[in-house]
């Protein structure tokens, strides 16, 4: 009723005067790609609760045994998922029919040439590959889901629904919209949080029958004897998770608006502006229902005097939660039918620039622009801010217990985090899209600069030490990050020699390949570029001077050998790229149509001395590191030496000696015996 009600508010649903598909074209694609969320939702929320909030064994065993049985909550959960994700495959195909047909402005016909031109839309154009990319991930999504039960590969299976968010975010308004990266990634982020949270909130709803343990006088079906009570465990871990949501949701939902409607009065004078304050309205009122479960109903749960009236309420809230956010999602659907305040196509007479970076070109750099000039990628920064809220959160729980942490690890983790964002926020990354020697210290401060801080505030032992461990048969993340760190993926790429041949290998592979004009043209192929050298730095610099835990540390000697060899190979490249004479990526930093700074090859050139130079010191910094902890390490361990000798007198160097002394004593005899020998 919400989105008839928007359709209808905002005319997006009426018909067109010159190429109409008809009513069915204009009713349907809305509330296809309205079913479509929230099945997509309900799938993710099922594979959370299921991976990370539900036990998996009947009566809380913590057995390992893949026969035991199942708990009813987490089989009905895999089931709701399972029924859910035929229903994303089904809307997602009918989106794409319907969206070209929208496109196309015709009528659904049966006839071969509209058979051909369908074929065409979701293999030629950008909306009908992204469509045809969530069709294949919700197919195969749905059918792990039908087949598997290991909470392994039920976490690939979560990932990969995950990723089937990011086609919607790559199309529509915000692929086109001035900021349009921006307005991508807080895209991204929005739906990220709204999936977890609208599939949180309609599992809970669906699992109510099975989370209750069993009632006086007699039990109900999926409530044995053995089978406790698990609402308010399952409550409170989603209710973490939906305050990260809602912060996330929200603040994300705030960025995205104002990209799209930058004036006061298109926000209140506009349908569009309308639309996205009734929602913002709804997202604070549902927020509000959560506040009220942390606050008020998970605590009375566990009282036995106000247990059925809380869990009356409880259910009432979660109701009440279910019909606002489904009208929020109606809401969001009618949102990206309508047309913004602000042109969302581009302009016939856009500079090279633009076309090619998506931005003009900046101001010409000077030292003051490597502060002033920014342009926010709300993805890296949602990472910074969730890693230091995160950390705060686990000190305080460190130090609510009793516990000590180390302000030098605290100050490192926030200064690494200001790096990561000045690095893909700042100047680095807004003068890297159009100068190479920028681009290189973007690349450089974020693989050799950033990772440094970050292993230094030891992130793995913090949550280690702040997370509580799970008592029942489900995992949480402390489980998570204990597998993760012990599995085999963590012993390849933690290896000593793979981490370094990664760490100085990708730079050649990436550099002297398309896959770096690539990144330089496309928003995934950028951030994928940041992800992939931000996590081969930190994991490069975590076997060298990390404290963190690994499956395997390299001795010293041969980590100060690695150290040199990544110089010695960075050395090389910068003077490769300091002498080279073609350019890279030259169809892109080639035709920017820059008027200002050097030539593209001098600023290329200029960028192999920055990869030289800028290379060198970090790797230096850490051989420095790695030899004062060689040298505390020899220090302890003569420590510890003269304690052991210290408890037993010495009997170490005693028993030497007494070695000695009979080594002597025998060969006393022995010269004794042959004296003897040579008088006779």
């Amino acid at each position: 009723m919400t989105l008839a009600a928007a359709l209808l508010f905002t005319g997006a649903a009426a018909a067109r005067e010159v190429s109409d598909p008809g009513a069915l074209v204009r009713w349907g694609l809305p509330f296809s790609k309205a079913l479509h969320n929230v099945s997509l939702a309900t799938v993710i929320g099922g594979l959370i609760f299921a991976v990370a909030i539900l036990p998996r064994n009947l009566h809380g065993s913590r057995s390992k045994d893949p026969d035991a049985p199942e708990h009813p909550a987490f089989a009905r959960a895999l089931a709701v998922a399972a029924a859910a994700g035929a229903v994303w495959t089904l809307s997602a195909i009918a989106v794409l029919v319907l969206g070209y047909a929208d496109v196309a402005g015709q009528g659904i016909s049966g006839d071969a040439e509209f058979t051909r031109s369908l074929v065409y839309f979701m293999t030629d154009i950008e909306s009908g590959r992204a469509w045809l990319t969530v069709i294949i991930i919700a197919a195969v999504v749905t059918t792990a889901l039908f087949g598997i039960r290991s909470r392994g590969a039920l976490a690939v299976t979560l990932l990969l629904s995950l990723v089937g968010l990011v086609p919607a975010a790559l199309i529509g308004h915000s692929s086109s919209s001035d900021d349009h990266e921006g307005a991508i990634n807080s895209l991204g982020l929005h739906l990220v949080g709204v999936s977890a949270w609208l599939g949180g909130v309609i599992m809970l709803a669906l699992l109510s029958g099975v989370l209750g343990g069993p009632r006086a006088g007699g039990g109900s079906p999926g409530r044995s004897a053995g089978n406790a009570d698990i609402t308010e465990p399952t409550l409170r871990r989603f209710s973490s998770l939906a305050g990260f949501a809602f912060a996330l949701v929200f603040v994300s939902g705030v960025i995205n608006a104002s990209i799209r409607v930058t004036s006061w009065g298109d926000l209140f004078g506009s349908a569009y502006g309308q639309l996205i304050i009734a929602k913002t309205a709804a997202t604070l009122v549902v927020g509000c229902i959560g506040l009220m479960h942390r606050r008020w109903v998970i605590p009375q749960l566990g009282n036995r005097n106000a247990g059925m009236s809380a869990r009356r309420v409880l259910w009432q809230l979660v109701l009440a939660e279910l019909l606002v956010m489904g009208a929020t999602s109606g809401i969001a659907v009618a949102l990206s039918r309508s047309a913004p305040p602000q042109p969302t196509t581009f302009a016939p007479d856009a500079s090279p620039a633009f076309i090619l970076s998506g931005y003009e070109l900046p101001p010409e750099l000077t030292p003051e622009r490597w502060l002033t000039e920014w342009r926010f990628d709300w993805l890296w920064v949602a990472v910074a801010a969730f890693g230091l809220v995160t950390y705060i959160l686990g000190i305080r729980k460190v130090h609510k217990r009793g516990d000590s942490w180390s302000w030098f690890r605290t100050v490192n983790w926030v200064i690494g985090l200001v790096v990561l964002t000045y690095v893909t926020s700042g100047p680095p990354a807004v003068y890297g899209r159009v100068l190479f020697s920028a681009h290189m210290v973007d690349h450089m401060a974020l693989t050799m600069v950033t990772p440094i801080f970050l292993v230094l505030g030891a992130p793995v032992t913090l949550a280690l030490r702040a997370l509580t461990p799970r008592r029942d048969s489900s995992r949480g993340p402390r489980e998570w990050l204990l597998i993760f760190v012990h599995s085999k993926f963590s012993q390849l790429v933690t290896h000593p020699l793979f981490a370094a041949a990664n760490f100085a290998g990708s730079i050649v592979l990436f550099y002297y390949s398309d896959a770096f004009g690539y990144a330089m043209r496309e928003h995934v192929g950028h951030e994928l570029m940041n992800l992939h050298f931000a996590l081969t730095g930190y994991i490069f610099v975590l076997t060298m001077i990390g404290t963190d835990p690994l499956p395997r540390r390299a001795p010293y000697p041969m980590r100060l050998l690695l150290l040199l060899a990544t110089m010695a190979f960075h050395a090389f490249f910068g003077v490769a790229i300091m002498g080279g004479t073609g350019l890279l990526a030259a169809d892109y930093f080639g035709n920017l149509g820059r008027t200002w700074g050097p030539s593209a090859l001098l600023d290329q050139q200029l960028g192999g001395a920055v990869a030289w130079g800028i290379g060198e010191v970090p790797t230096v910094l850490v051989a420095i590191g790695v030899a004062i902890m060689w040298s505390r390490s020899d220090a302890r361990e003569s420590k510890r030496t003269d304690r052991a000798a210290d408890r037993n007198n010495d009997a170490d160097l005693t028993a030497y000696n007494d070695m000695f002394a009979k080594l002597a004593e025998r060969d006393a005899k022995l010269a004794e015996r042959n004296s003897k020998l040579e008088g006779r």
